[in-house]
């Protein structure tokens, strides 16, 4: 085995993989020189060029244990303030052409189309009569 593969098996210790639409998350457990582990956290987004050709756009996070401890925490923290704040509904769903039917999205046209109608009833008002 050469050093290149060497350093690559070494480096190389654990991986998980998530798949989600157009994204894919990648997990890697790596090794440093020293022997001790980091992990990886990559994103891979995949892009259509006009020509048609697919490209793939990176982007990594190198996480050392010793942050593991305020990443997790700070982590934790977001994720539970978005879905407090949200909840767990993707609201960009609803921009997809096929997003029809659905409750949340049918109340706030109701509210829009509201804002709307008192807005063109305010228009209406003959301001000479006030």
């Amino acid at each position: 085995m050469d050093e290149k593969e060497n350093i690559k098996e070494r480096n190389e210790i654990c991986s998980r993989t998530l798949k989600t639409g157009s994204r894919t998350y990648f997990f890697d457990a790596r090794e440093t020189r020293a022997g001790d582990y980091y992990l990886t956290i990559t994103e891979s987004k995949k892009n259509f060029s006009e020509s048609g050709e697919v490209t793939y756009k990176k982007h990594k996070i190198y996480l050392y244990k010793e942050d593991f401890s305020k990443f997790q925490s700070i982590l934790d923290d977001m994720i539970r303030f978005i879905i407090n704040e949200k909840g767990r509904e993707v609201i960009s769903e609803r921009h997809q052409k096929d997003f029809k039917n659905h409750t949340t999205y049918n109340q706030e046209i109701k509210e829009s189309q509201k804002k709307t109608s008192e807005v063109k009833d305010f228009t209406n008002i003959n301001f000479e009569d006030i």
